[in-house]
């Protein structure tokens, strides 16, 4: 049957300002793709959204390009995911909304996730800030119940965020809280060993992008010698080739990546990232990118289809406030689905 494609664009606000290592954020800029199936009444909606300075399609005539790709769809009635591997968030919103149009609503697939059954445990996440504030959050996540928290560090003094992590652990045990630190590129490779080492006394899980992405060999010798494991995740974007994907996994080794299907490839190109790092012994989880609720419902969509093991990092729905209604909320450190309630489209 025919369809039709509409993009809706869109500016989100933050309820607070979202530190980043690619500044602050107050607001969000996404394309909505709405789908539409004219004689069957049938549509769905999708979530264009790259992340500025960031993402490999956040590009100055990015709307002009999206909006080709979606007329291509409607003269082929197909997407070119092979075409779409350097525009992964416009991949990503296409593949969204072509599911949702064929699923026939916001329960993506059949799962137990889906029909309301099972959560999916979450991080919480604790961003950029002050001394002050970074402690204050962290407080507000251990008494919502949260038992695995990300720190996004190196936005203020080393020694304070030491501090920090070495508070929680004076409360809490490695088997009560497991601690996540986010790097963001932070560290001078000739400071990121020591760094690595100190982090250590605080018995982290893991450590992401612990120095800028591009240089392998420096990443290569980190996640040979760290004293705890290394996540890869700015280090993924861009390399949208499967060869490429092979070559970086083989030089690197590290322990983890972490998937972002809007930055990295939509959901086949983080399946491949996902079938690329088993078979090499990697370890993977999946987060959102300041998705809305569009693009949060369908990575946790995606992702309870693959039956993750360790917390996922898909909390951050609740930034914006503006966001659309969905049928997702939490429930203590996990994000659930109500199969009962219906999403509203923007």
């Amino acid at each position: 049957m025919r369809r039709t494609l509409t993009l809706l664009p869109r500016t989100l606000h933050f309820h607070r300002p979202a530190g980043t290592s690619r500044g602050t954020y107050t607001t969000r800029k996404v394309w909505y793709v709405r789908m539409d199936e004219p004689e069957s009444g049938r549509w769905g909606i999708g979530e264009c959204a790259p992340l500025p300075r960031l993402s490999c399609d956040d590009l100055p005539d990015y709307e002009e390009r999206l909006l080709q790709i979606c007329r291509d769809y409607e003269a082929t009635g197909r997407i070119d995911a092979e075409a779409l591997r350097p525009y992964p968030s416009m991949l990503f919103g296409l593949e969204t909304a072509e599911r949702h149009l064929e699923a026939g609503g916001w329960a993506l697939w059949d799962t137990p996730f889906a029909r309301g059954e099972q959560g999916i445990t979450i991080n919480g996440l604790i961003w950029m800030g002050s001394f002050e504030e970074m402690f204050q959050r962290i407080e507000e996540k251990m008494r919502e119940g949260f038992h695995c928290i990300k720190l996004k560090i190196g936005a203020i003094d080393f020694g304070q965020e030491l501090a920090l992590l070495r508070h929680i652990r004076q409360r809490f045990t490695p088997e009560e809280v497991e601690l996540r630190v986010d790097a963001n590129g932070a560290f001078a490779p000739e400071e990121a060993l020591t760094k690595l080492e100190q982090l250590h006394e605080c018995h982290l899980h893991s450590i992401e992008q612990p120095i800028r992405a591009g240089q392998w060999e420096e990443m290569a010798r980190l996640c040979a010698r760290s004293p705890f494991p290394i996540a890869l995740d700015e280090e993924l974007i861009g390399v949208n080739q499967p060869d490429e994907k092979r070559r970086l996994l083989d030089t690197i080794r590290p322990q983890y990546i972490i998937l972002k299907p809007s930055l990295h490839g939509g959901w086949q190109g983080s399946q491949e990232w996902i079938d690329l790092a088993t078979e090499r012994g990697i370890g993977w989880w999946a987060t959102s990118a300041l998705e809305s609720n569009i693009g949060l419902n369908a990575i946790a969509q995606w992702c309870a289809r693959l039956q993750p093991v360790v917390p996922q990092g898909l909390g951050t729905g609740q930034l914006f406030t503006d966001n659309v209604d969905s049928p997702l909320y939490l429930q203590g450190d996990c994000l659930r689905f109500d199969a009962g309630k219906g999403g509203t489209a923007p």
